[in-house]
């Protein structure tokens, strides 16, 4: 019999995002942490005490009291290098979530904390999420540095979401929730229209002749000029997009909160779409106001829970709008290209990124630029509790990954995990565990890009490309698998849980862990089921 975990080490686990925190924290770059936090503690509990702490300044004390009666004691600090405590005396290890090919080996700004392998130097081991990063520290410190590649566990705690909503192609309908906003493309009034006034012409001058003979037609009326206010919107909806398609990704993330406060409310492009809230009714209005020719964004109410109805094949995906990793722009034109005809195929997108303000005129945008279309796009904007999230996972026919880089992508395996197909690319982190048995692979390329923190914006690292035509045929190909050949599609869908059984089920994970910190693994013990909740890491 294996001796009792109560007897072992001890861990002290921290992030900076805590249970109390987490409905606030939604797009801060530590946000997923959290989740991971919350996937690991189960290993650690089943190989020791564990003690989970809402600030450092809590570990020392902590480590003193143990260290006093007579217990071994490891601080577990879910947080990148450069915002790790290094001046603790707690022995510690970090966790790391990283997906460029290499880590900062510089400093900036007179700040030795930005040269992420001194850190990691001087703590002598780390955990990582994937094979990616593990690859990426060595490049810097070696072959022989130990780094444990350690996904979190997640397939035993989608047992009863496999149970409860058994995978389908095509779904016969299904109703999301969500305590905030969803935004129904159907409902929005989408009109390429809206993104530019139209010019209004004048009227033609009937010319009444004595005698009505044939004439040549007139030349057409030059339309008016355009005014400034008219010039400055189209000037600044062309440099918008100019700064989406080339510069935003070089923005540091230590900068975007600056230019985030710097921004000001900007037009909107189309009419406010119809939240799906319950509406009062308003009193009536005996003169139309005198309407703007570019009123500003009425952003929806997000106080309300709210659901809506989603139907057919249903495409899902889960992250940051604010990330530009995430590569969302692509991710709804190619869907809205493929599928413009398809009455029956919808998007979901959930998320994470608690300030609607920051991407609503973004979003409207590119809707509008792309309408008409006869596909769906719904977007949920707020936090998903349990049971929601539950929902959305039942609902989906396939999970959608565009990403240009990925540190490990916990809600694309956790969808994977409750046995949908997905459609994604597989480098980066995703390389551990997409190929075209569970997956549509999208195509992609290396291009150069910057550290996310660095200041400086210099080139140092590499990211991926993803190719949008492949993108396009794979929304394609998954549709025409999804209505014509469902044996096909619950084959991929199989595929899909058992890649997720055989990475990151809880046994050989937890063996991992043990012989990384030189412990036998407690053989009989059971994984506590931690909640669900899908983060984009």
């Amino acid at each position: 019999m294996a001796a009792s975990p109560w007897d072992a080490m001890n861990f002290i686990l921290y992030s900076d995002v805590n249970d109390s925190s987490i409905s606030q924290s939604l797009g801060r770059p530590e946000y997923s942490y959290y989740f991971v936090l919350k996937a690991y503690r189960p290993l650690f509990e089943s190989l020791g005490p564990v003690h989970v702490v809402s600030s450092a300044a809590e570990v020392d004390p902590l480590y003193r009291q143990l260290q006093q009666a007579g217990q071994d004691c490891l601080f577990i600090s879910f947080a990148p290098p450069h915002k790790t405590p290094t001046d603790l005396q707690c022995p510690m290890v970090c966790v790391v979530a990283w997906e460029f090919d290499t880590i900062p080996a510089e400093h900036w700004d007179n700040d030795p904390r930005q040269d992420w392998s001194r850190t990691l130097a001087r703590l002598g081991r780390v955990i990582t999420l994937s094979t990616h990063t593990a690859e990426a520290i060595r490049r810097t410190l070696g072959d022989d540095f130990p780094v444990l590649v350690l996904p979190t566990p997640l397939w035993e705690r989608f047992a009863d979401i496999r149970q409860q909503y058994p995978g389908t192609p095509v779904n016969a309908g299904a109703t999301l929730q969500i305590k905030g906003c969803i935004l129904d493309s159907r409902t929005m009034g989408l009109s390429a229209d809206g993104l530019i006034a139209p010019i209004i012409e004048q009227p033609p001058v009937e010319i009444v002749e004595p005698v009505p003979e044939p004439e040549p037609e007139p030349a057409p009326q030059p339309a008016p000029p355009l005014t400034l206010r008219r010039r400055l919107f189209i000037t600044r909806h062309y440099l918008v997009m100019w700064y989406r398609e080339t510069a935003r990704d070089l923005v540091p993330d230590a900068v975007r909160p600056w230019l985030a406060r710097l921004r000001t409310r900007p037009a909107l492009p189309v009419e406010p779409p119809v939240c799906e809230a319950p509406v009062a009714e308003e009193p009536a209005i005996s003169a139309a106001p005198v309407q703007d020719e570019h009123p500003q964004a009425a952003f929806p109410d997000t106080s309300e829970t709210v659901e809506i109805t989603v139907d057919g094949v249903i495409y899902v995906s889960v992250f940051n709008p604010d990330d530009g990793r995430k590569n969302w722009h692509h991710l709804i034109t190619a869907f809205c290209w493929a599928l413009r005809d398809v009455q029956d195929a919808t998007l979901v997108l959930k998320m994470t990124q608690n300030d609607l303000s920051t991407y609503y005129v973004e979003l409207m945008t590119l809707l509008s630029q792309l309408s008409p279309f006869a596909c769906r796009v719904v977007v949920m904007h707020g936090y998903l509790q349990d049971e929601q999230f539950a929902r959305l996972y039942g609902a989906a026919s396939y999970y959608v990954n565009a990403s240009r880089c990925e540190g490990l992508c916990l809600p694309l395996m956790e969808f994977m995990s409750c046995a949908r197909p997905v459609i994604a690319p597989n480098h980066t982190a995703m390389r551990d565990y997409i190929d075209e048995r569970v997956a549509f692979v999208v195509k992609s390329s290396q291009e150069p890009t910057i550290w996310p923190e660095d200041a400086r914006i210099l080139y140092r690292t590499l990211r991926h490309r993803p190719d949008w035509g492949s993108l396009k045929s794979a929304y394609e190909n998954s549709y025409a698998m999804a209505k014509n050949r469902t044996d096909a599609w619950q084959v991929m869908a199989d595929a899909a849980s058992e890649r997720m059984q055989a990475y990151c089920s809880f046994a050989p994970v937890q063996q991992r862990l043990a012989l990384f910190f030189k412990q036998d693994a407690v053989r009989d013990a059971v994984p506590v089921v931690a909640e669900t909740g899908a983060a984009s890491c």
